[in-house]
């Protein structure tokens, strides 16, 4: 388990269509919002002692979607490195992928270099977004994560999607209705004054039944 004295947080960012869809707006509009979702968690992270923050933003498995709306994910994707770099350097904030990059297009591929490039020195927060990730494949290929301390996902839905199974092993698991274009600094907040509220005990006995 993992003993660093910062959080571990790791999120699926669910909700973005059906948040869209309830407001008649394309599915689009949903993603859009949800990235300034990501702008208000990253910068409320390391005030809560969230010292790593793992980030679902597209699985292996979305590739079964509409070509155009993935298309425009991608698109989305590299918008938001290009617009955020300088300002998650600022904040210092180190940004890494992880997921494969081989079947991702090309802009991408190479905006995702470059924020890695100029944000390796952050020491606030390592900032992990997971594109065309799955859990089973980085199992098979020995590509693990840190443990992760508390799970949370958004948009009503009760698992883990191929999300770091490994790595949530001991994970305190955290559901809410909230659609994630709605998810901010209070929600997040709220989640990790949970996690604080659990005892962890990783198998073992209560701290009253041990002694």
């Amino acid at each position: 388990m993992s003993q660093s004295p910062s959080l571990h947080v790791a999120i699926v960012m669910d909700g973005n269509g059906r948040w869209a869809a309830r407001r008649g707006r394309p599915r689009t509009a949903g993603h859009r919002a949800g990235a300034e979702a990501v702008r208000r968690v990253v910068e409320a992270a390391p005030g809560l002692g969230i010292g790593g923050l793992t980030l679902f933003a597209f699985s292996a498995d979305n590739w079964s979607r509409p070509p155009a709306e993935v298309a425009a994910l991608m698109r989305l994707f590299a918008r938001y490195l290009r617009s955020e770099t300088a300002r998650l350097r600022e904040h210092g904030v180190r940004l890494e992928l992880v997921g494969r990059r081989d079947r991702l297009p090309a802009p991408l591929v190479t905006a995702i270099a470059a924020a890695e490039h100029a944000t390796a020195a952050g020491g606030a927060l390592h900032l992990r977004l997971a594109v065309d990730y799955s859990a089973r494949a980085a199992i098979r290929a020995g590509r693990i994560l840190p443990d992760v301390d508390l799970l949370i996902r958004t948009g009503g839905e009760q698992r883990l999607s191929d999300f770091l199974l490994w790595e949530c092993a001991y994970a305190e698991l955290y559901f809410t209705d909230t659609m994630w274009p709605d998810f901010g600094a209070a929600d997040v907040a709220a989640a990790v004054a949970e996690f604080h509220s659990r005892e962890r005990r990783f198998g073992g006995l209560p701290d009253a039944a041990a002694g």
